[in-house]
Order: C-alpha cells, then structure tokens, then sequence
C-alpha cells in the first residue's frame, strides 16, 4: 500500500503505559496516521545507570498492550538487529522496509532539546518529520531545530512515567491503570522490576532506552517519559 502516514514510536517501554499509548494515539489523530508502529530499543545506550528488563519482556509487553487497536502494531527492528540501539539506525531499516511512506518519528519533547546531539541527526531528519510529545506548558525552545522539521504535541498523559512504574513494583506496590492490564500481569507472571530500583545499576556499556523514547541518542538524564529518550 503506497503514500501511507506511519508514525515510528521508539523507547525502551520498560514497561510500556498508558501515556506511551495516549501519545501515538493523539499523534495518529492529529496528523492523520494510518499506522503506529512501536519499536521497542534493543540495546539502548543511553541507559548506563541501570539495569534494563530484556529486549524479548519489552517487546511482548508492547504487543500485549497495543493488541486492541488496529493502527497499532510493533516491530522487533531494534530488538533483532544487536548492538546499541541509534535513532538513524532504526529510521533507515523502517525506510527500507516501506520505501513508500511517509513516517512521522515520535519521541519525547525533552529528547528533542538534545537531539542535535544524536548520532547523524541531519539525516534522521531527512527520513522523517519528528513529532514531540510533551507535558501541558513544556518549553522545548526549538530555536535549534530545523524549520519546519519538527511539531510538538501535548499530552496530560505523559505524567505517568516508565520509572515510576518501575519502582512502583519494587516497592510491591500496584501499577493497575497506570500500565494496560495485560502488562500487569506480564510483570506479575514474569517477576519483572522486583528488585529495589536502587540496586537496580549496571556496568555494561550502552545498557540504556529512552525512559523517554521511541531510541535515546542522548546522554543519560533524568527519567521522563521512557520514549525514545529514543529513540533511542
């Protein structure tokens, strides 16, 4: 099927949740998508503060909770490729795989105010118009980004947080309605985020995501939104 809008949603989704999925859908409806995909990251670099739940949980996480609607899908691009997941990377496989659409890369507005900095910007650019998905009242400061390349969309949604979530479940505490039902159970079934986030630390290199982030191209910060911090 030729000329469709696809919008990319890359970030580490450790777990996914309701904001990941407020986002695309709000996208979708506003810049008139045929298809979301969501591409969980692989090996996100950026990520070197802590552990990361592994890239198959992740991937069956966003699957389980984008099943219900028709625009959504997932794609295992950065799970199966290996090595570090980049921004570019992901861009140039999905633009292989459908040199025909058009795609919209969807990614946290905080990720946006670093994403000069991502590996080969100017051609993530070139491969996609880049929306930023962003707290009520958010100044991106886009003065740095090329005209016309970006759009920046609120969502009240997005104060629910991956981190948050996370340490939610360490605490043995419950995460129902701020992640899809079926992720609950996921977590629940397969003992994910038991350990106390604060031991949850690493040593490996480029163990990151996007607790933003659909890819993280940027230096650690802060968890946000876990999209593509990403992507990624």
């Amino acid at each position: 099927m030729a000329g469709r809008r696809v919008g990319v949603m890359g970030g580490t989704f450790d777990p996914v949740h309701h904001g990941h999925l407020v986002a695309a859908s709000e996208a979708a409806s506003l810049f008139g998508l045929d298809e979301v995909v969501f591409v969980p990251t692989g090996q996100p670099w950026q990520k070197t503060d802590r552990d990361v739940a592994p890239a198959e949980d992740r991937y069956l996480m966003t699957v389980i909770a984008t099943a219900s609607n028709p625009r959504f899908s997932v794609s295992r691009v950065d799970v199966d490729r290996g090595g570090p997941t980049y921004t570019i990377d992901t861009l140039t496989d999905l633009a292989r795989q459908r040199p025909d659409d058009e795609l919209f890369f969807i990614t946290g507005a905080d990720a946006l105010s670093q994403i000069l900095t991502w590996r080969d910007s100017a051609a993530c650019f070139a491969l996609a118009h880049f929306v930023g998905v962003t707290r009520p009242g958010f100044d991106l400061g886009a003065a740095h980004l090329p005209e016309g390349a970006v759009s920046l969309v609120e969502v009240p949604a997005l104060a629910i947080s991956s981190s948050d979530c996370r340490a939610r479940v360490g605490r043995g505490m419950p995460v129902w309605y701020l992640v899809p039902d079926g992720v609950v159970q996921y977590i629940e079934k397969r003992g994910l985020y038991r350990t106390p986030v604060g031991a949850r630390t690493t040593a490996r290199e480029g163990v990151p995501g996007r607790d933003a982030a659909p890819s993280g191209d940027r230096p650690p910060e802060p968890p946000t939104t876990d999209l593509q911090e990403v992507p990624r």
